[in-house]
Formats: structure tokens, sequence, C-alpha cells
């Protein structure tokens, strides 16, 4: 019998501010961070399951100690009871009464729960010999279903659905597979598009993402309107006319400054703005929609919950759902995010702005791509080219197109001298920029 021994954990924080990485209106100075764990098993061979949530510095103490609080959830359990029934953990850490009440299904304790069942799903993975969109897609449909908390959805998507759809999926699987192994899954870029980048860096680094492959790149907006029609027209020379441009306002505005913001940009031809309102204001974000037809609405990174993707997608608020890897509760959730956009017939383009979100969210985009939507048509994965070499099985992008990760597991392990070199504070990165 394999139990497991608890968890480690870390708070890793990546000085990017420094260089103004990440920078957008909401958050003009971010620390990519990572409040990390690995959940550890007495295993002879050291089989271990990493996960993490994904915040931007200050804070990401509260993040650790909340994913410290599930710790007695998983410490002396058998691990094979564990990964027989991910579904059952699932619900037992959301239906947990004492950590609904600190919500329900948001927030700080909704993160940890879904770093921690990230990190069982990249055990699982390891321990099956597959990476996580392979072990994903070899479920049965009844197997994946059985997943999935269909509570608060089933006035949109039932069991039943989500079976059909499922099912439905099989067909052709084997062919996608080969051509998602053979091809990628289509990637555009955000890396030349943060907002404290000078108009000659964006230049310089659209013209690269265009020689890259990249046939789409993404803005940060929101500071100043004369900035962005500077920005958006100083990208458009670089990128040329057949080059995709989107943009992200990272919820700055209110619903009346979207729409009239939006529409001064449309004339650029925006492919999408991302973000352009509270996340939780799904009216509001239903009327920008009305409001700035053609442009299409993006969003998701930060919404909360699987309630509320079914209530965005029910007011028909958005164009494309961005799933997030690490916002809700993990993989469980995810699926159940996953199948809400098959039934509604919306496009997935997960966002992967920050550490470590490119090398888990591909893995969900291509089991969905081979297991249940079974297209690409209006779908890419976000890249960033930061933060990847701290990784064991970083995220690879070529020719525009993640390649298919091989490796068993989540891709989500830090290299050990990145955890000993990043920990805050007293890691030598920390340590030197106080000296």
């Amino acid at each position: 019998m394999t139990t497991i021994l608890g968890f480690d954990t870390h708070d890793i924080r990546f000085p990017t501010s420094r260089t103004l990485d990440g920078s957008d209106a909401m958050n003009p100075g971010p620390d990519y961070s990572a409040a990390y764990l690995v959940v550890r098993t007495d295993a002879s061979d050291g089989l271990a399951g990493h996960g993490f949530a994904f915040t931007i510095g200050r804070g990401n103490e509260v993040q650790l100690a909340a994913i410290r609080a599930l710790e007695p959830f998983l410490a002396g359990r058998d691990l094979d009871e564990v990964l027989s029934d991910l579904g059952h953990l699932y619900r037992t850490l959301v239906g947990d009464s004492p950590l609904r009440w600190l919500g329900p299904e948001c927030g700080v304790m909704h993160m940890a729960i879904g770093a921690v069942l990230n990190a069982c799903w990249d055990l699982a993975a390891r321990r099956a010999g597959k990476p996580l969109w392979r072990l994903l897609a070899d479920l049965t449909p009844r197997q994946l279903v059985d997943l999935v908390d269909f509570r608060y959805l089933d006035d949109a998507l039932t069991r039943d659905d989500a079976l059909d759809l499922l099912e439905r999926g099989q067909d052709g699987r084997a062919r996608r597979i080969a051509e998602l192994e053979r091809h990628g899954y289509p990637a555009y870029t955000s890396s030349p598009g943060w907002l404290g980048y000078s108009d000659e860096h964006l230049a310089e680094l659209c013209s690269v993402a265009v020689q890259q492959g990249f046939t789409q790149v993404k803005l940060k907006v929101g500071g100043k309107l004369e900035d962005d029609l500077r920005r958006f027209a100083v990208a458009r020379q670089a990128v040329g006319e057949d080059t995709g441009i989107a943009a992200d306002a990272n919820q700055v505005w209110g619903v009346p400054t979207a729409i009239g913001w939006v529409r001064e940009l449309a004339p650029l031809r925006p492919v999408w703005i991302e973000e352009p309102t509270s996340p939780d204001d799904i009216l509001g974000t239903a009327a920008i929609r009305r409001g700035v037809r053609p442009v299409k609405v993006a969003t998701g990174e930060h919404v909360a919950n699987r309630v509320v993707f079914k209530q965005l997608l029910q007011a028909e608020a958005i164009d494309i759902m961005q799933i997030d890897a690490c916002r809700v509760a993990g993989v469980n959730e995810n699926l159940a995010n996953l199948l809400l956009a098959a039934k509604f017939g919306v496009p997935v383009c997960p966002h992967a702005g920050g550490v470590g979100l490119c090398e888990i969210v591909q893995h969900l985009s291509m089991f969905d791509y081979v297991a249940l939507s079974g297209s690409l048509e209006g779908r890419v994965i976000e890249w960033i080219d930061q933060l990847h070499e701290h990784f064991t099985d970083p995220a690879r992008v070529s020719g525009g197109r993640y390649l298919v990760p091989a490796a068993p597991g989540a891709s989500t392990e830090i290299r050990a001298a990145s955890l000993a070199e990043f920990t805050f504070p007293t890691g030598a990165a920390w340590r030197d920029a106080e000296g």
C-alpha cells in the first residue's frame, strides 16, 4: 500500500515587476508567483504530485496558508483509494461545510482546492505513465462524467447531456490524437503586448512573433485611449494585415466605458476584447457584447466557478470562454466548464498569462479537442514566453503551435534549483534585490 504522507509547500515569487513583464491596466507591476505544493507519498520511487495556485506577489502567503489547511484531507490516506475516485475528492473538498462558508466555491479557498486537485491529477498521470491530456482522453465517457458535479448546472447541462457530448466525441478520436501529435495545437502570444513596454519594444516583439509563426498577438489596453489607439497602430504596422490582434482590458472598465472604448478601437479590427469589465457582472458583460458587435467578447481568467460560466453562456454574454487552470477547483471543475462550452457551442481559448499556466492548461485544451469538441476552429491557447525554464517539463511552442507534451504528469513540477532561488523572501533572487 502506498500512503500519502502530506504536503510540502513553497512561496515562489519571480520578480517580473522589474522588467514590467505581465503589466496591464489593472496590474501595473506584478511579480508572477506560485503558491506551490508537492503531495508526497511513501512510494519507494519518490512518486509525488505537483500543483500550484497562481498569484502576482503580495498575498501569495495567504494562498499558501489556504493550501496547507487542506493537508488533513489527504495526509495518511491510501493513494489508490484517493486516485481511484477523484470525483469524490472534488466533492469532498468543495462540499466541506466550513470551507464553503469561506466561499462558497470562490476565492482563495477555492483556488487552494484547485491546486490540491491539480496536484492529485499530476500524481494520477505520473502513476499511469501518461501525460495528463492523454490520461483524460483515455477515460470512458462514463468515467469522465463521474468526475463532474452537476449540482447547480442541470438547468443548462445534465449528466445525460454531458454523456451524449462525450460519446459523440469518441468518433474520430484516434485521428485527432494523430493530428495533434503531428501538428500540435494553435497558439497566440501575449508576450509583445504588456502595457509597460515602449512602442519600440512592442513593435520589435510583434515582428518577432510573426517570424515565429504566430497568427495572433494580444495587446493590453485600458490605460489611456489615445495610447491604445497609437499602440494598436504600431502593432498593426509590425504584424501586417493578416495577423490578428486581440485586446485585453483586465476588468478595468465599467459597462458604458467599455462599450465606448471598444467602439473607438473597432476600426483597428481587434479579434476580441478580453475581460472588458468585472468578471462577476454577467448582465454587464452581456450588454457590452451587444454594444460592441462585431468585436467578440472573451472572458474567464477570473471567473470564480462553473456556475458563473453557466450564467455567462445562458445570458449570451461571451463569444469565447477563457478557462484558467488554477482559478477554479482544478481539472474536475474545468471538465464541467469544457462541457458547458461544448453544450452552448462556444469555443474555449484558455487564459495562460502567468507562471506555469501554459504548462497545465495545454493538457485541458488537448483533451477537449481529442475527446469532446473535436474542433480547432476559432480555438487558440495563450502563450507567454516567460519562466518556462523553471519547469522540469516546460511547455513548448514551435511555428505558432503548442507541441504535445509526452512526459507523464501535468507538466506542473518546478525545478529544485528554481525553488531555492525564488523562494520568498529567503531565495537568492530576493536577497540580491535587497542588497
